[in-house]
């Protein structure tokens, strides 16, 4: 599947935090509306949420099945400010 929304397959879960109401989550919530549909088609078995909550600032959430040097190796680039 070679598609813009085919995650990698060690992607357990995206989860989307926004305001349903609020300017600051307009574009999260425009990127949604347009992609949603097309990142559940592309990857049904994977749990795309989406939360919405008065006054919450927008974020973006992915938890991957990663191990335990996996994981040493993302926080360490987080830390140095390198892009994951």
């Amino acid at each position: 599947m070679s598609s813009r929304y085919a995650f990698n397959k060690s992607l357990k879960e995206l989860r989307f935090l926004f305001c349903n109401s609020s300017p600051h989550s307009d574009a999260t919530r425009a990127f949604l509306k347009r992609a949603y549909p097309t990142m559940k088609k592309n990857n049904p078995f994977i749990p795309i949420m989406m939360r919405e909550a008065l006054d919450t600032e927008p974020r973006v959430f992915a938890r991957y099945g990663l191990t335990d040097k996996e994981i040493e190796e993302k926080v360490t680039a987080l830390v140095k400010g390198s892009t994951i």
